[in-house]
């Protein structure tokens, strides 16, 4: 028989690899979350009620159609491209650059047509561009 006092050792708990697996995850997560912040937005879009219509002293009308015709001051324009746009807004602000380019776009009209329209603008040195609208009750009394 051996009565001697078995002499227990201390279980030792290594915490080096757990500190590393801590940190790897940590540095994961740090990532992940950081690109999730891009591939989401958050978007507002704004409301047009207007209610006071501006009257600048120097402005010009562009309507655009559905069809994508366009017309400069109730002057309908042969061309479709951007420097047939760009001519017939030099003409219409004769000279000054101060002019409020007015685009009034047809519901169903396309993107691009509008775009044209903007960078005509930017093209001839008008600077200030807005959009016309309607109120939300003006739009359910038309047929």
């Amino acid at each position: 028989m051996n009565f001697r006092p078995h002499s227990r050792e201390e279980p030792e708990i290594n915490l080096i690899p757990f500190i590393d697996v801590l940190l790897v995850v940590l540095i994961f997560l740090m990532l992940s979350t950081t690109y999730s912040k891009f591939t989401e937005l958050q978007i507002t879009l704004p409301v047009a009620d207007a209610t006071a219509q501006r009257d600048y002293p120097k402005e010009m009308v562009v309507a655009i159609s559905a069809e994508g015709a366009y017309s400069v001051n109730k002057t309908p324009l042969a061309g479709r491209s951007v420097e047939a746009i760009s001519a017939a807004l030099l003409e219409a602000a004769k000279g000054s650059k101060d002019t409020v380019v007015i685009i009034s776009a047809d519901a169903s009209a396309r993107h691009q047509a509008v775009v044209s329209v903007m960078e005509a603008a930017r093209r001839s040195g008008l600077q200030a561009v807005t959009f016309a609208t309607q109120s939300s009750t003006a739009a359910g009394t038309q047929p």
